[in-house]
């Protein structure tokens, strides 16, 4: 059934883009307070070493230089978002290239770079491991030998050695899939080190006030979460902290950590002055929180007729040098290894390792692009093996309603088959190749909207205008300008006379902030709610002005009438103008909204067309064919950004993003090094809508903002195959990679 919306479904300009575009809106990094000094680290520069002795005389001795810190002045407490396993500053030995080992606050940002070169450091160079495989063996060094002790440490702890998590997922028998299998497939994947990319460094401003309180400026998208995470690692209430709203420039991931926040607050606390600190782009690539490297082994039986009959996966991700950047500690997407199919028998385990690497934290989608590589390319190698159409041994094996995923799971209104369908007719999969050296492949997941909590209250003045206040920041996503929709939809008003206050942690209990595809299931149903209490209480007033019992007013083009049998009508000015009237103030609707773990998943198929250049192994994506199975799209425009800023991430992720690494060393330390697609790369982007289906979000919507980028890895790589025939399993595909693979092959 079709609904007519007035204001939901249509493509709104976002409401904060005149701000971000003229300079006005606030960044962490614009926060100018009186007195306030500048903070800066010195990082180590061995991947593993003993710190011996540290001398911070000269630099303490330096005029207009503050505050020299080192762990000695710090209380010997470690940090985390939930492992607690990271030092504010090195105690007694560093783990990675670029941890933190003594940090200065002084009047400018070059005076604090002066002082830390003053600063002597002696290390006793320790033996290192970097690869998560080498790490788990017996003879690597032991990183954590206080491991037992973290907060925050998943039990039972593990005995394999670096290994602080090890989850896993079981559904039937292994043993006798294996054993009841006609035919048996086993591969391996590799995938590589990525930054999230986003423009705005991490920055953070800290002032204590008056009365002790702390106050804080950060591009962090989880404010109470952080609050939670600072005040475990001030010690000290967490009433005492308060985090004000700002611009946050670019997430995908990776503004949900504390980063510099713990440390800053002890440089204003022995500066006695306010902080600011703000990582250059060369600590971002060398000391952030980018996406896992892993290492995937899929083993896949199968029955003689191409139905998938067992899986056994065995997921190993590269944490680096801590695990105190992950929100669960694990990487929850290494479930999604059976893929969206039916397998009688599934056994997945995933480990998290400890190396000297760059702690990684979490990039959109957390694990799934990875784990979608591997099994996507896995099922395509498979297909070929057994002479089945990749896309006919998909829909052999594809879930539908009533099945049970591989690990064990119900999910519901399941449309898988209709997404893969979609892709493939856009795609025209069965046409003929356009040339030689011409492919396609295509691939495959699916992604539901996060559970979590969030607060809003929406209220209307005299004049009909509304404002909607929440403390949930937005991450360069357009959910605001969402929200106000919503708001405005429910109250029928137009989305111009909703106005966005964005709140500081005092103003509510807890919000769950962004991330997880949960922004307008989560923070939507509580302005939702918000403006359904609003739009009663207006009823009840329209009801008094009429003087008959609620039941009988109906709202009609945003005007109060009664039913049939009267002619009266109120406009919404009359009825806000008496409620301000009687209530000496604007009429208010309030709600705190928590949502449950949602049974709707939300499918994606991807068909990318390549040119392989078989002399140099460049590979050309011509076009990528992106299906969604989606709800009621509130915000066509900002919907379809989402897709295709997803699909041009992804891209990335499969031809040419990587950190590289010498000895635990990054060695693309600028974005000129790490190479991030241009206009120049993107391919043509076409994208199929699948009919609207119920959703969680308001008006049925589904989640969008996780789900593009994670196919393309796959159907690139898959698509390489088909053009010439060779099978990358390692990302990035590179020419290099596909060249030599060409010369292997006798191509």
């Amino acid at each position: 059934m079709t609904v007519n919306y007035s204001t939901v479904g249509l493509s709104i300009v976002r409401g904060e883009g005149p701000d971000k575009v003229s300079g006005k809106a606030l960044y962490a990094a614009d926060v100018v307070l009186p007195g306030m000094l500048w903070g800066s680290v010195l990082r180590s520069p061995f991947p593993h070493a003993k710190i011996v002795h540290i001398d911070t005389s000269r630099a303490r001795n330096m005029p207009g230089v503050h505050a020299v810190l080192t762990a000695q002045d710090l209380p010997d407490r470690r940090v985390g978002r939930l492992l607690r396993d990271i030092p504010v500053l090195a105690r007694d030995r560093v783990l990675f290239v670029g941890e933190k080992v003594v940090a200065v606050a002084a009047e400018d940002p070059d005076l604090a770079e002066e002082a830390l070169l003053q600063v002597d450091v002696e290390y006793d160079d320790l033996p290192a491991v970097y690869d998560s495989l080498e790490a788990m063996g017996a003879s690597a060094p032991v990183l954590h030998e206080d491991m037992a002790s973290y907060e925050g440490l998943p039990l039972p702890i593990s005995s394999i050695p670096n290994v602080f998590a090890h989850n896993s997922w079981n559904k039937g028998d292994i043993e006798q899939g294996f054993r009841e299998s006609d035919l048996i497939f086993e591969h391996t994947f590799n995938l590589q080190l990525m930054h999230q990319g986003y423009i705005e460094p991490h920055a953070c401003v800290i002032s204590i006030d008056d009365g002790g309180r702390v106050q804080i400026w950060v591009n962090n998208k989880a404010p109470f979460n952080l609050r939670s995470q600072l005040a475990a690692a001030w010690g000290m209430p967490e009433d005492q902290i308060n985090l004000n709203p700002c611009s946050i420039g670019g997430d995908f991931g990776g503004k949900g950590s504390f980063m510099d926040a713990p440390l800053c607050y002890y440089l204003a606390l022995h500066a006695q002055r306010p902080v600011k600190m703000v990582m250059n782009y060369i600590e971002e690539l060398m000391a952030g929180n980018p996406r896992h490297p892993a290492a995937i082994t899929l083993k896949t039986g199968l029955k003689n007729d191409g139905r998938l009959w067992a899986r056994q996966a065995r997921l190993v991700f590269n944490s680096g040098a801590y695990g105190a950047f992950k929100p669960r500690v694990y990487l929850g997407g290494a479930d999604r290894s059976g893929g969206p199919y039916v397998i009688p028998h599934v056994s997945i385990d995933s480990y998290m390792v400890y190396t000297n690497n760059v702690p990684c934290g979490h990039m959109r989608a957390p694990a799934k692009p990875q784990v979608i590589f591997a099994v996507e390319s896995h099922m395509d190698m498979i297909a070929r093996e057994i002479g089945l159409d990749p896309y006919e041994f998909r829909l052999k094996n594809i879930l539908h309603d009533g099945d049970v995923n591989p690990v064990g799971g119900s999910w519901q209104d399941i449309r898988a088959e209709e997404t893969l369908r979609a892709g493939a007719e856009a795609a025209d999969w069965s046409g003929a190749k356009a040339q030689p050296h011409w492919g396609r492949g295509m691939a495959i997941s699916e992604q539901p909207s996060g559970a979590g909590r969030s607060a809003a209250s929406v209220s209307m003045d005299g004049a009909g205008k509304v404002t909607l206040r929440m403390s949930l920041w937005d991450t360069g996503t357009g959910a605001h300008t969402i929200l106000r929709q919503i708001v405005a939809e429910e109250l029928a008003v137009p989305v111009e006379d909703v106005n966005m206050e964005v709140e500081d942690t005092d103003a509510v209990p807890f919000d769950s902030g962004s991330g997880g595809s949960r922004v307008t299931y989560t923070s939507g149903q509580a302005a939702l709610g918000a403006a359904k209490e609003l739009t009663n209480k207006l009823i009840a007033i329209a009801a008094e002005l009429f003087e008959c019992p609620a039941e009988r007013i109906r709202r009609e083009n945003g005007r109060f009438v009664l039913d049939e049998d009267s002619p009266r009508v109120l406009t919404l000015e009359e009825v806000a103008a008496r409620a301000v009237s009687a209530t000496q103030g604007p009429m208010v609707g309030e709600l705190t909204y928590t949502a449950p773990p949602s049974g709707v998943t939300s499918f994606c198929t991807q068909v990318a067309e390549v040119e392989v250049d078989t002399e140099t192994g460049e590979v050309k994506v011509i076009r990528i064919v992106t299906a969604h199975d989606v709800g009621t799209i509130i915000n066509p425009m900002t919907h379809q950004g989402q897709i295709d800023g997803g699909v041009i991430q992804g891209l990335g992720y499969a031809l040419m993003e990587e950190m590289q690494t010498e000895e635990g060393r990054i060695s693309t330390l600028t974005l000129g090094d790490y190479k991030i697609p241009t206009m120049r790369d993107i391919p043509r982007l076409e994208t199929v809508i699948l009919e609207p289906a119920p959703g969680p979000a308001p008006y049925e919507g589904k989640g969008i903002g996780e789900t593009s980028n994670v196919p393309v890895a796959a159907a690139i790589a898959n698509a390489v195959h088909d053009a010439v025939g060779v099978r990358i399993r390692d990302l990035p595909i590179t020419a290099e990679k596909v060249l030599a693979a060409l010369k292997e092959q006798g191509s």
